[in-house]
């Protein structure tokens, strides 16, 4: 069966409906418990709005900023920079993100678009200074990072996001619906898989066929002129420094450096995994294992895969959710027991399967599901994921990736790679932030920053 043939069925199946909108509630968010004179006001008002990165995804961010007071602007490149000042020629400019937080009465909320590496330096201190803040995904570049940034978004009552935009979207909605209200029965196990083959490559042949910068060997041995106007030491900020070369920037290319990214895994998954983790209430694994070619030292690995272990949540029962990326797929894709589309999340429940992508979905086998009727609606529709963020910022409306659930999906996330650079199943103790079984995995879980910069917890 094709992908473009797959019929969208869906299979009957007893609701629990005091279950289902229970668990319905929590997937939605928690509402902001926001000072009286933020719900006072009127969504008309503007926002002062700072904006750290302008180009690239800073830039399609900083677009859906323009129906707001746009302050101030930040970016290490100075192309970007004076390309956002045309379009704001109001907001004032920065190069140092440390620099605009020393003006925080200047604005009331941020939005973080950085590369992964200096995520959470740039959002830690809008927190502290109580401001609204979206950061893109993923939240940070760490695990404890991840922990730092969720910690002290619940010590303050503003309004968070992380971008993962998918999660606005309404197909999404309807498969969490279907999942939580039991179309499929308990939910064992999910498999999830992308097909982006970008990072390190065994050989050459592998890497053109992925049309993707080779990578085979140790990182550049000479360096290359600096663009003009970037501003290459802060772009490093709390990384190791290193020479300049075009096999690091622009991006997306340094996201598959260990140093400054996590590849695929964080990337995609916070796209991917964020379905399962919403539909199955997620939140820590007790193990991870993972696998894929040998460990480079500097390069996140084009292909890999990881399996995570769940413990029981409520009444759903313990889950298995393994993650494929580039040449892995499950066994079941392999065997073609399923449609074989390129990406995918499959639930596997007692009763059927749920197969989904980014915007439709099926219920498998077919012939079972093919005169059920779904249940009505429960989750409402979006207002558009920046707009969600807007509002919340407002009102103290609820968002839906707000940074107690992105934060718990980070961690996660970074633990696949965790446990693939240590080479073993590691289990894990979410509230030390050990893998007790690999003391060496401490080195991954935090690293160190380069002086000055330090995240000031």
């Amino acid at each position: 069966m094709s992908q473009r043939d797959t019929q969208l069925t869906v299979v009957h199946h007893a609701i629990n409906r005091r279950t289902f909108l229970r668990s319905s509630a929590l997937a939605i968010g928690t509402s902001l418990a926001a000072p009286a004179i933020v719900r006072g006001q009127n969504l008309n008002n503007l926002l002062n709005v700072a904006v750290i990165a302008c180009g690239g995804r800073g830039g399609s961010n900083l677009q859906e900023m323009a129906g707001e007071n746009v302050v101030a602007l930040c970016d290490v490149n100075a192309k970007n920079l004076d390309a956002a000042a045309a379009q704001f020629p109001k907001a004032e400019k920065f190069v140092d993100f440390r620099k605009l937080y020393e003006k925080p009465d200047k604005f009331d909320a941020v939005v973080v678009s950085t590369s992964e590496h200096t995520h959470a330096l740039a959002t830690l201190p809008a927190l502290h200074e109580k401001k609204h803040v979206y950061c893109e995904k993923p939240l940070t570049h760490n695990i404890w990072e991840a922990r730092v940034i969720r910690e002290a978004a619940g010590k303050v009552k503003v309004a968070t996001q992380m971008g993962t935009q998918i999660h606005a979207g309404n197909n999404y909605r309807r498969v969490v619906e279907l999942i939580q209200s039991g179309a499929i029965g308990p939910v064992r196990e999910v498999h999830v898989w992308v097909s982006r083959t970008w990072g390190w490559q065994a050989t050459e042949a592998e890497a053109k066929a992925a049309d993707d910068i080779v990578f085979t060997s140790s990182r550049p041995t000479s360096a290359d002129p600096i663009p003009e106007g970037l501003d290459w030491d802060l772009w490093l900020g709390p990384a190791p420094e290193r020479a300049f070369s075009n096999v690091y920037f622009p991006g997306p290319k340094w996201y598959r450096w260990w140093e400054w990214g996590n590849g695929t895994m964080s990337d995609l998954g916070s796209h991917w995994n964020d379905l399962p983790f919403w539909a199955l209430n997620l939140k820590y694994p007790l193990t991870v294992e993972a696998g894929g070619p040998p460990v480079h030292p500097d390069i996140a690995p084009a292909s890999m895969w990881a399996t995570y272990e769940y413990g029981a949540r409520g009444d759903m029962p313990p889950l298995k959710l393994s993650w494929y990326q580039g040449k892995e797929k499950p066994q079941i894709w392999k065997d073609a027991g399923i449609p074989q589309w390129g990406d995918g999340v499959l639930f596997i429940g007692d009763d059927g399967m749920l197969l989904s992508d980014y915007g439709k979905y099926v219920l498998l086998p077919e012939e079972k599901f093919k005169d059920f009727t779904p249940p009505a609606p429960t989750i409402p529709d979006s207002i558009g994921h920046h707009q969600e963020w807007i509002q919340a910022c407002k009102t103290g409306a609820p968002t839906t990736c707000h940074f107690e659930y992105a934060g718990w999906l980070t961690e996660a996330n970074h633990l696949g790679n965790v446990a693939y650079r240590v080479g073993k199943k590691i289990q894990w103790d979410a509230k030390t932030l050990k893998a007790t079984n690999a003391p060496e995995a401490d080195k991954y879980i935090k690293l160190e920053y380069r002086k000055p910069f330090a995240l000031e917890v």
